[in-house]
């Protein structure tokens, strides 16, 4: 929802002229009954909820939604809300955005006082930021894309744990013929784990970015995740360079120099991490 929030707060002054236009232009579809207050559905797709207070802000209606009624919430004390808004001009008052306790989604609410009654227009965030061509929302393409990263994932976290089993079924099984135990009995089961940490922080991230929520703007953030895998992956292979000079100094001291071509090898990433956190994290964090 951050990245929502940020990309709303970057067009702002534009998403609050729309929505004071719109709202103004069509004041004459605005009645107090359930009828009048559904037309205005039809005139903005982003809107989700209406309801309506006297002037001492007490609702006088139900909740109002696209396809829906709700009494739950009728006689309630909405002065609470007043807080939140702030007048921007033509009579309307227009929030930051917040999550709603009624939709359980982020939204903004708007509110217009016209015939003795002031009206509450709750717009869902995502939708409103859509109609801008700020966020891509297509349902079906959405659908396939999140069934696609989900099969990916979950295969991911599969793949995860099988690395981790195996760390824990190597070593138990050199453990076991304690005749066979070596030092690289200790670091491949390390390798291993890293290996399915890293995998595993991985999925976890593609879920989270594409299937929970989808992932629009934060570029920092995507780079972060690359710089989060590859260090685990320099973690792993270092320690397989650690292992092969410790085998390669113990059987054959004269292939020394393949040992030294890995941790050369592991060094260039390192280094090129850095230049890479250098021009892409810090650089774009000094322009945002």
């Amino acid at each position: 929802m951050q990245e929502f929030i940020d990309l709303y707060n970057q067009y702002q002054s534009d998403i609050e002229k729309f929505l004071i236009e719109t709202l103004s232009n069509n004041g004459q579809l605005i009645g107090t009954d359930i009828p009048g207050v559904q037309r205005m559905f039809r005139v903005l797709p982003s809107l989700e909820l209406v309801y309506i207070t006297d002037e001492d802000f007490v609702q006088t209606e139900p909740n109002i939604y696209r396809s829906r009624t709700d009494n739950f919430a009728k006689g309630k004390n909405r002065k609470y809300l007043v807080s939140k808004l702030e007048e921007i001009e033509k009579g309307v008052s227009i929030s930051r955005p917040y999550l709603s306790s009624a939709t359980g989604e982020a939204c903004v609410t708007a509110m217009l006082f016209a015939e003795g009654h002031y009206f509450f227009f709750d717009f869902n965030l995502t939708t409103l930021l859509s109609r801008f061509g700020l966020v891509e929302r297509h349902p079906v393409f959405n659908a396939i894309s999140k069934s696609f990263y989900l099969g990916i994932g979950i295969s991911l976290i599969f793949f995860s744990l099988m690395s981790i089993g195996y760390a824990f079924y190597d070593y138990y099984s050199q453990l076991v013929d304690f005749s066979q135990y070596t030092l690289e009995s200790v670091f491949k089961p390390i390798v291993a784990l890293t290996l399915g940490l890293a995998i595993f922080d991985l999925a976890k991230t593609l879920l989270e970015r594409e299937v929970i929520y989808k992932a629009y703007s934060d570029k920092k953030d995507e780079a972060r995740l690359l710089s989060k895998f590859l260090t685990a992956i320099i973690i792993a292979l270092s320690i397989e360079a650690l292992m092969v000079v410790f085998k390669t100094a113990l059987n054959d001291p004269s292939k020394m120099l393949y040992a030294l071509y890995l941790i050369i090898g592991v060094a260039l990433i390192i280094l090129s991490l850095a230049i890479y956190n250098k021009l892409v994290i810090k650089d774009n964090g000094v322009k945002s």
